[in-house]
Parts: C-alpha cells; structure tokens; sequence
C-alpha cells in the first residue's frame, strides 16, 4: 500500500499506522511516503516522455538529506537556492554537473563556490551578477556555464506571495531587456551561455500561464539563436500546483501538453524544477491534542503541540491543509479552530474544520505537508525541531532527530 490511507480504522503511512509511529518518536513529528515521491516522480518523467528533458528537484520545498537521496536513486538533479542547499545537494550525492544554481541575491562568496564547483548552470538574475560571475571565473581560470532568468511579465494566478514572475516582482531580466544583455554576455571571456530560465512562482493551478511562458522563452531563444547565440537548454522553472483539497489540479499531462509545443520549436533541451509537485503530497505533520476548549458563544478549539514553528504556511500565506484524527473517534462532527500553542493568534492550522469527537493526547495529522513544511520551520519561543520519519518499503526510519535542548543552545555563548 503506496501513500496515506485509512487501515482498520487509522490513518497509515505505506500500511503503516501513523499511530504507531508517533507513539515511539513523540509528537510533533512529520511522516514522509517515499512511495508517493516516487509515483509523483514517475508521472512528471512520463509526460514528457519523448522529448528530452531533465527533473532537477527544488530543494527549497525539502531538503532533508534523506528525501533528497531518494530523488537523486530516481535520477533527478537538484535545483539550489543558496550555498547551503549546494552543500545539502553535495551531501546527498549530486555532482555538480547535476546541479542548478538559482537565486536572486547569490552573495559573492556562494557565486565564486558555484564557479569553482563547475555547476551545470548559475541562472542570472541581472548584468550586475553576471559581470560578477564573469570577474570570478576569469580569476580562476576557467568559463562558468551560465543561464539568464527571464522575467516575462505573466501573471502565474497563483497567492502574491509566492508569484516571481511579473514585473513588480524582484526576480530575473524583463524580457525586453533580455536580447541586448544575452549578446554582451557571449562576449564575456569568463561566460558561456547555456541556457535561458523562467520561474512564474509556485502554486500553479492553471497550466496557461506555464505555456505562455514557454512560448515567450522559446521565441527569445529563436531570435538570439539568429544572431548567432548557440544555447544548450530551456529551464522552465517550477511550480505545478497539488490539490490541497483533495482534488486534482493541473496534471503533468496537461502540463506537458501547454509548454512542449514552444519548447519542441526551440529544439532545445528541457529542464524543470519541480519542488511542492514531487513532495507536498507525501508527507504529513502529525501533532497531539494538548488541550479542547468550547464556551457558548466562542468556537470550539483544539489546541495542538504543533503550529506554526513547525508549519507556517497557514500563518505566511493563508494556505489551506486538510487536517484529520489519526484514529477517528465515532460521534458527531463539529467545527472546530484547530490552532497551536504559540503566543500569537495567527498560530492556525485550520478554521471551522469539521472533525469528530476529540480528546486530549489524540493524535491529528495535517496532510500534504511535505513540501515548505519542516524547510521552513523555526525555534521561535524555545521550540524544539521536530524528528523526520521516512516510510519506505514497508518499514520506517528517523531520519531527522528531534532537536535537543542541548541542540537549541549549542552556538550560543
């Protein structure tokens, strides 16, 4: 049994009861599928079957050493955002051929790492960088592989928040500007141009914007390839959305059938970085009813020992995750604020959520939490990271501990 599923009554993970996996590692703990990694895995490899491409997974949704080992077995490369997710990436065995380096404030000492390293490509986010990067490679001798990341002024219809790719956004060249910069760039001794790059932002449920976007970078790709500009690749971004609600949105089919029509003119190779797409789905933040709390004329609450330290996105972006009881008790359903036990009122997982009858030390699960989940949790009043459980093959690992006191005060004098 591959994913979350109910199994005599309870939640489990791979035909694991989650239960019994809180019990021995405490709670709050997330609890990752590496069956639904890989399904998620295989489908966007399929529907691009037949024209090449390659997956570079996005560290910045998950990069827990053990997830990002189990994409690299399946033949992904990796997506960094920052010399650490390059030292993560490193760590989990990636060479650096099979990484892309993208971010829009690389500071100098993480351009001069890439550039050593001798990674696939390090998207340019203005002239500025790109005459930094070029100064650091002639410094050392050699030509850094470079992509310029384009900013096409296409609205993505996803959360504001999380949308890079229009033009009050701070990512990447407007288009307009690309051409010119793309000439100059390949009369740098220290460059050479590989590839162009678009991200619209995260969250994708309509595949329209993807294909305008591959629409805009092929044609920019046809007019520099005319004036004599020789490119390797496309690298369309990320962003494909998951039903948090439990519905499907935007599958890799659909997907593939709006940005392989421009890529396929472009001849070009293609490159994607999926994040959320590969690993949201296959994971879930489990935590234990620290308290209930119903007075006429105040909703009724459960208070968990989880919150927004170990998930902000509810609090960041007003995301919506479906929350269940591990094991469900019989009675009526009611609504409840499921809230966390921090000092702040926007510590919410979920308003008016219809669940059962629930009591103190229950367990709840918050599904589709694998991805921006444990990556951007905090220590924000004194609280300790979770532990990380991987179920693979029908038996479960830590592959995280939970952070100790020791932990939380170690680099403090």
């Amino acid at each position: 049994m591959t994913g979350f599923t109910w199994l005599d009554g309870q939640l489990a993970c791979d035909g694991i009861p989650v239960a019994e996996i809180a019990s021995e590692t405490g709670t709050p703990v997330y609890i990752y599928s590496a069956g639904l990694v890989r399904g998620a895995c295989a489908a966007l490899d399929a529907a691009f079957d037949g024209y090449p491409h390659a997956i570079h997974y996005a560290l910045k949704a998950n990069s827990t050493l053990a997830i990002l080992r189990l994409l690299r077995g399946l033949g992904t490369g990796a997506d960094a955002n920052s010399g650490g997710e390059i030292e993560a990436a490193l760590r989990a065995g990636f060479e650096p051929p099979q990484i892309v380096f993208t971010g829009v404030g690389k500071t100098r000492d993480e351009l001069d790492h890439a550039v050593s390293l001798g990674v696939k490509a390090i998207n340019i986010e203005s002239d500025g960088e790109a005459d930094r990067i070029d100064a650091l490679a002639l410094a050392r001798g050699v030509k850094a592989r470079v992509a310029l990341r384009v900013n096409p002024d296409i609205d993505a219809n996803t959360h504001a928040h999380i949308a890079t790719g229009k033009r009050a956004n701070k990512f990447g060249v407007p288009i307009e500007f690309a051409a010119p910069l793309l000439r100059r760039l390949a009369g740098k001794p220290g460059l050479e141009v590989v590839g162009l790059h678009v991200h619209l932002g995260s969250q994708i449920l309509d595949v329209e914007p993807l294909g305008s976007a591959a629409r805009a970078l092929s044609s920019l790709a046809r007019e520099v390839r005319d004036a004599g500009l020789r490119l390797e690749h496309l690298d369309l971004g990320g962003g494909l959305g998951i039903g948090y609600d439990g519905n499907a949105h935007g599958s890799p089919a659909e997907y593939a059938a709006a940005v392989l029509p421009a890529v396929r003119e472009s001849g070009l190779h293609l490159l994607l970085e999926p994040g959320r797409f590969l690993t949201a789905p296959a994971g879930i933040l489990v935590g234990r009813v620290a308290d209930t709390k119903a007075y006429t004329g105040c909703p009724r609450f459960i208070i968990l020992d989880t919150g927004m330290t170990e998930l902000i996105r509810p609090m960041l972006y007003e995301a919506f995750h479906r929350i269940v009881a591990v094991t469900p008790r019989e009675g009526d359903a009611q609504d409840y604020e499921v809230v966390g036990p921090l000092c702040e009122t926007s510590d919410t997982l979920g308003h008016k959520r219809e669940l059962g009858p629930v009591e103190v030390d229950d367990l709840i699960a918050v599904l589709d939490a694998g991805a921006y989940g444990f990556v951007m949790a905090s220590n924000y009043n004194r609280r300790r990271m979770p532990a990380e459980v991987l179920v693979d093959g029908g038996e479960w690992r830590v592959v995280r501990k939970r952070q100790t006191l020791e932990d939380l005060f170690r680099n403090e004098e």
